[in-house]
């Protein structure tokens, strides 16, 4: 189980690593967790891996780099492939391509320090959803309704990913998949 890591969601990985462990071996599952740090390329060529559960959030861990790097090293794993691990990551791409297919998602547009915060609100309307394009999970996620605070949550946004967006806020239940 291959699991921590050094997104800004190490704890949250931390936690569902342990979780898959402790349910894999209860299984009886021969299963023994990885912390994916800086030893974690040394790791993988010492120990007999059959598998690799992927349990890492967050860049390093769902973007691509951890599943390219486990097919190089022909260690088969759990969840999507290199490509769709990327563009999944990658919230601005991946409604591009949903555009291209003709499938509805709400509008949205790149922030930046010269954005027109009143501009965006009139655009997408109220309320928006502000995130970092390249985290995953829920990290650093704000929903806001005026300009001040649409300009304050990119702010702190942009403190984990150089590319900020927004996005018309959809009210309903939230899936995971």
């Amino acid at each position: 189980v291959l699991f921590g890591g050094k997104s800004a969601e190490r704890e949250v990985s931390l936690k569902s690593g342990a979780a898959v462990l402790a349910a894999l071996q209860e299984a009886g599952v021969d299963a023994f967790g990885i912390d994916a740090g800086d030893d974690l390329l040394q790791r993988l060529s010492n120990e007999r891996i059959d598998r690799a559960f992927i349990v890492l959030h967050g860049r390093g861990g769902e973007d691509g780099s951890m599943q390219g790097l486990l097919e190089c090293a022909g260690i088969p794993y759990t969840g999507s492939g290199v490509l769709a691990s990327a563009l999944g990551m990658d919230k601005l791409r991946t409604k591009k391509l949903r555009d291209i297919e003709g499938l509805p998602t709400p509008r949205s547009c790149r922030l930046a320090a010269d954005t027109d915060w009143q501009s965006v609100l009139e655009t997408l309307g109220t309320p928006v959803v502000v995130k970092p394009v390249h985290e995953g999970s829920t990290l650093d996620i704000h929903i806001v309704e005026d300009a001040q605070a649409l300009q304050d949550a990119w702010t702190d946004a942009s403190r984990f990913d150089a590319v900020v967006m927004a996005e018309r806020f959809i009210k309903g239940p939230e899936y995971t998949v």
